[in-house]
């Protein structure tokens, strides 16, 4: 058993894969108590009755802990974005030797389930990031991270089971479900307080950041692809702030089935389609907004290749930068028509 590669690739990986513990002021965490709320909880001279164990020497009180990996000596660490979601929590970073920093939050991406961290310490060890997207079903991993904020240095081996699986999540609390796609899924056990632990490889190279789990059903994981973050990472040096692309629409993606409920001329591509006055199908003054798309417009196409199921807009704008045009094929009244957009920023 001494002789199982995977000790190895702990011993490498292990001292750069830190806690990450999130914490808030009492007063921060009654603020937010809908009042409605106050008369059914415990309360001690008009305060939250917290246990003094959980509340630190300056009065701020744990709420929630998940996982990170140093990327960078200088302090660079990678995490999801929702464990670091509120921008009114404090995080504290500890490391494998159990040191603690402050950690100041760099950026989270607007679309993928990615956040980037930064601690002042030098000198740090780090995890190397895959440099190729070229995985295989089968191949071996571990998820490495914090589990359930308690437990630190868990270990779990898996395979990858499925690669650009597309589920929706919450990625954060109060927040909606989105649709994360282009995800790799794993059987390696992956827990709330894995969340933003690297899922490495047998060189001991992150290929994902672990994300989700799907309660109720056993063995399935899902974490990140490294090559988002490697994204993010090189948008922060290069901008000082991750820079994805907007288009400005919202759509359902067509299938069969929606097909026959609406009854669509077509099986596959976007139905451009908004959720009423709050959430309009065309955002004002975006690039499709400024191409003239509407409302009820079914978009086939872009730059000549079909929209479907598997390949569908959110797929395209992941290869996408800020500025880059885009031409799409719409089809209005049974009329095709192209419409070329240039790619703005989102805010």
């Amino acid at each position: 058993m001494t002789n199982s590669p995977f000790i190895k690739i702990i011993k490498k990986v292990m001292p750069a894969v830190v806690s990450i513990s999130i914490s808030k002021s009492l007063e921060e965490i009654e603020k937010e108590i809908p009042p409605e709320l106050w008369n059914f909880l415990p309360f001690e001279h008009h305060h939250l009755d917290i246990p003094e164990e959980m509340i630190d020497p300056q009065g701020k009180v744990k709420i929630g802990g998940g996982s990170g990996f140093i990327v960078n000596s200088n302090g660079t660490i990678l995490t999801n974005k929702h464990v670091i979601v509120d921008p009114k929590a404090e995080y504290t970073v500890i490391t494998d030797d159990d040191r603690k920093f402050n950690a100041k939050v760099l950026a989270r991406d607007p679309i993928d389930d990615v956040a980037i961290l930064k601690i002042e310490a030098k000198n740090l060890p780090i995890v190397e990031l895959d440099d190729s997207n070229n995985l295989e079903l089968g191949e071996e991993v571990l998820a490495i991270g914090n589990a359930l904020g308690m437990f630190k240095n868990t270990v779990s081996s898996g395979i990858i089971s499925g690669l650009a699986r597309s589920i929706r999540a919450a990625t954060g609390p109060q927040l909606p479900m989105q649709e994360l796609r282009g995800l790799i899924q794993t059987d390696a056990a992956i827990n709330p307080g894995n969340s933003g632990g690297p899922l490495v490889n047998l060189n001991g190279e992150a290929i994902g950041i672990n994300t989700a789990i799907v309660f109720g059903a056993q063995n399935l994981g899902f974490a990140i692809p490294i090559s988002y973050a490697k994204r993010d990472l090189k948008d922060l040096e290069k901008h000082g702030r991750i820079r994805r692309p907007l288009l400005g629409l919202r759509y359902i993606t067509i299938d069969e089935n929606l097909k026959a409920k609406m009854k669509l001329p077509v099986d596959s591509g976007a139905l451009v389609l908004g959720q009423g006055q709050t959430a309009p199908a065309v955002i004002p003054n975006s690039p499709a907004d400024k191409a003239g798309i509407k409302e009820k417009d079914i978009i086939i196409g872009v730059d000549g290749k079909q929209l479907s199921v598997k390949n569908t807009i959110q797929d395209v704008l992941e290869k996408k930068e800020v500025n880059d045009i885009l031409v799409l094929t719409i089809l209005r009244n049974n009329k095709k028509t192209d419409k070329k957009i240039t790619l703005a920023e989102r805010k």
